[in-house]
């Protein structure tokens, strides 16, 4: 199978998921296999939703929305263009993937076959709906991908590479057991966003996408804030109140109730508006329902800071900041190419070859 030939089915699949979409679902009849695999889709979303309470019909779909985009012919093309992949024999690659968000580990999954390598799969319980069945879509497209896409829920065998997404306990138990091979292994990582006092409400209210979308569960949600000292967080607060129906999720809500009370008894300093606590912490993993702030001095202070906590932070949210800084609004809307813990993948699938 060509590197053309795998691009052109990852681009049909994209083409079917884009049917999907959180303004309603809309049956195109140029879609292959449509009548075979579109209301099954539908009924994959509906359960992906009701396994698993933090995933909200509206959060897969944003995913799939998502996806339907990156993975267009143009987008694929210019991503795959900066490497030199050759048809070689293909390598097992064994993928661990996470569960906190929907299709998590489609990155991952896209990139091994598209650096022409097999992959055999060990999904979390708690994201395993969808993709199992976006395969046998894939494989009705592209018939050879059959040998090349397995599942497990056993321990791995028989593999040549490991790609492992866990926390930082899990990643010791990865290290010592697949050290032996090459290997990505993904640790807790949480992304920040730098303020200065100036942004405008549309950037703050763009900020709550990235703090909210997931409920804050991906490692590209916002989880603290660097901001100047003597900050005033009224007009934060006034920007990202477009966002308080949050507050209407059970589970949401009983985070908020529950933390705000620790807080309160151990007596910290709080500012919260209903569906949202700001706390003064260093650390960087802020509870659900919660946000973390720091205070920095000048911009060599910060620069200095977010370079020795490189290793801890996914990606950083600024204006006007970094070269490599997100804009407000866009960290669940990651380029191809930017890549988790800023390990390329596809340099380390070629290296494997």
């Amino acid at each position: 199978m060509l590197l053309n030939d795998r691009i052109n089915a990852f681009i049909e699949l994209g083409n079917f998921i884009n049917q999907f979409k959180t303004t309603g679902n809309k049956k195109v009849r140029s879609v292959l296999y449509n009548d075979d695999f579109f209301d099954e889709m539908s009924h994959r979303i509906t359960s992906a939703v009701h396994y698993n309470g933090w995933f909200t019909e509206e959060n897969v779909l944003f995913s799939l929305n998502e996806w339907s985009d990156a993975l267009k012919k143009e987008r694929l093309n210019q991503w795959i263009s900066s490497y030199s992949l050759k048809e070689t024999s293909p390598k097992t690659v064994g993928v661990i993937m996470a569960g906190n968000i929907p299709l998590v580990g489609f990155h991952d999954f896209l990139s091994v076959l598209i650096a022409g390598h097999k992959i055999m799969i060990k999904q979390s319980s708690d994201d395993n709906q969808l993709l199992p069945f976006l395969v046998a879509y894939l494989i009705k497209v592209e018939p050879r991908f059959e040998k090349y896409i397995s599942f497990t829920n056993e321990k791995f065998e028989h593999f040549d590479a490991i790609i492992a997404t866990g926390s930082d306990n899990t990643a010791r138990y990865f290290e010592y057991y697949f050290g032996s091979v090459p290997n990505i292994i993904r640790k807790n990582r949480n992304s920040v966003a730098v303020l200065n006092g100036n942004e405008s409400s549309e950037q703050l209210n763009a900020l709550g996408q990235d703090i909210f979308r997931y409920y804050g569960l991906g490692c590209r949600n916002v989880s603290k804030l660097l901001i100047p000292k003597a900050y005033n967080f009224d007009n934060f607060f006034k920007a990202i109140y477009d966002y308080n129906t949050i507050i209407n999720s059970a589970k949401y809500a009983n985070n908020y109730d529950y933390n705000k009370a620790v807080y309160l008894m151990s007596n910290y300093k709080l500012f919260e508006n209903g569906f949202l606590m700001l706390k003064e912490d260093q650390s960087y993993s802020s509870p659900i329902a919660t946000l973390f702030y720091e205070t920095y001095d000048s911009k060599t202070d910060l620069e200095k800071k977010l370079e020795a906590d490189q290793e801890k932070i996914q990606c950083i949210v600024a204006n006007d900041f970094l070269p490599e800084a997100v804009d407000f609004g866009q960290t669940q809307s990651p380029k191809l190419s930017d890549y988790a813990d800023g390990i390329d993948i596809i340099e380390f699938l070629i290296k494997i070859s």
